[in-house]
């Protein structure tokens, strides 16, 4: 029996996830001048990432007690710098990603609002919320029957699709897929991680000097598999909804309540029918964890009622996503304030690295770079390895596509 021809295979980078976390850093690092390939095991911006409402925000949904935050703070500076690389002039090229909307809002009745007016009013956030009346109002607004109060914020919703597309198209000749069944991990002498490949009857070996998992909630499994036990993560899940209807207005925004939380957030999603779904989060999604879908889309539907009543969805299609959101492990189970990158124990060359927030990708990537200076990770003037007998993802379909095929 003749023995598996085995072949080496070195790059300076190696990324695993190809959801917007793993991909952004791709192209972070690849305009840097690293030779970075990313693996991904089933499609580019699959779960978490086409699962994401799109909005990129500078933090203002964190003041809903009335002061700034450590979060509201991290990512004030994140929608000038996404628009930069929008306009083809930041360290990412997203020149022709699409935008769904150039503003997100904060709707309530004036009993709510009143807790907020001073710190509305205040000069820690002039310009960055905006009151609106009359003409300015949302479309959806433009009714007898609303009462409220309506603030503009300088965010932004992104079609995720879009940027996901761009940013694989940017450097497609460094993406491949992953079978975990024919892939293992191992560990040299120096506690250096390398993957094997069985291919084909051939044996591949990478070796790499710094894997970095952006896996999401893929990072514990793998993690698992390498037997590390930390950096540890922690799952927040959410109870999401989906309405497919012909009212005719979009809308994106953030209802308050009396919560820190949101009592709802919409984003609105064309459909190609002409058709639109409005994707629902909030308190009514993290609240919603454990229903059944048909009793959170009662729930959902006698919510929307109460706050819209002249919005008419009588005959909507309805349903309810369940989903997992991967966030490093914080006390109390906290939600985390910043993007965050870490060191394994085990493998001097391995770091985990979660997101926490789709708009704080360029945040992540910022501490990653930080990590690779600090262990001295240098450019090389290595090929790009040949890797052709992998496979090459696609782009992941979005829930509501899936599920009402439109």
């Amino acid at each position: 029996m003749s023995s598996i021809e085995q072949k080496k295979i070195v790059c300076d980078i190696a990324i695993i996830g190809g959801g917007i976390a793993g991909l952004w850093l791709l192209n972070r690092l690849a305009n840097q001048g690293f030779n970075v390939i990313l693996f991904e095991k089933n499609s580019l911006g699959g779960d978490q990432t086409v699962a994401s409402q799109g909005m990129i925000h500078g933090g203002m949904k964190y003041t809903l007690n009335g002061a700034l935050t450590g979060a509201s703070e991290a990512i004030s500076e994140m929608p000038s710098y996404w628009q930069k690389c929008i306009d083809g002039e930041g360290e990412v090229d997203l020149k022709g990603a699409k935008k769904l909307s150039n503003h997100f809002y904060m709707w309530s009745s004036k009993s709510i609002l009143s807790k907020m007016t001073t710190f509305l009013a205040s000069k820690a956030i002039r310009g960055r919320i905006n009151k609106v009346r009359g003409d300015a109002l949302p479309n959806i607004f433009q009714d007898r029957q609303f009462r409220g109060n309506v603030y503009k914020l300088l965010d932004m919703v992104l079609d995720v699709p879009s940027v996901v597309e761009k940013l694989a198209k940017n450097y497609s000749n460094r993406i491949f897929m992953v079978d975990w069944g024919k892939t293992s991990w191992q560990k040299d002498a120096n506690k250096k991680a390398f993957l094997n490949f069985n291919e084909n009857e051939k044996k591949y070996v990478l070796h790499a000097e710094q894997f970095i998992l952006t896996a999401g909630e893929g990072n514990e499994s793998i993690l698992n598999a390498m037997g590390e036990s930390t950096p540890r993560m922690q799952r927040r899940p959410l109870h999401m909804l989906m309405v497919k209807h012909g009212y005719p207005h979009s809308f994106y925004g953030h209802c308050l309540g009396a919560e820190t939380t949101p009592r709802l957030t919409i984003s609105s999603h064309p459909c190609q029918d002409h058709k639109q779904v409005w994707y629902l989060g909030g308190s009514i999604a993290e609240k919603g964890v454990g229903l059944s879908t048909e009793a959170i889309i009662t729930k959902a539907k006698k919510e929307l009622f109460a706050l819209m009543p002249w919005v008419d969805l009588k005959d909507a299609e309805w349903a309810a996503l369940p989903i997992e959101r991967a966030e490093p492990k914080q006390r109390n189970f906290n939600r985390p304030d910043k993007a965050f990158a870490g060191i394994t124990k085990n493998h001097s060359n391995v770091i985990v690295a979660w997101p926490t927030k789709l708009t704080l990708c360029p945040n992540l990537a910022d501490e990653i770079v930080f990590l690779l200076d600090k262990g001295n990770i240098r450019k090389s003037k290595t090929q790009l390895p040949e890797l052709s007998f992998l496979d090459k993802p696609k782009i992941s379909i979005t829930p509501w596509k899936r599920v009402f095929g439109d």
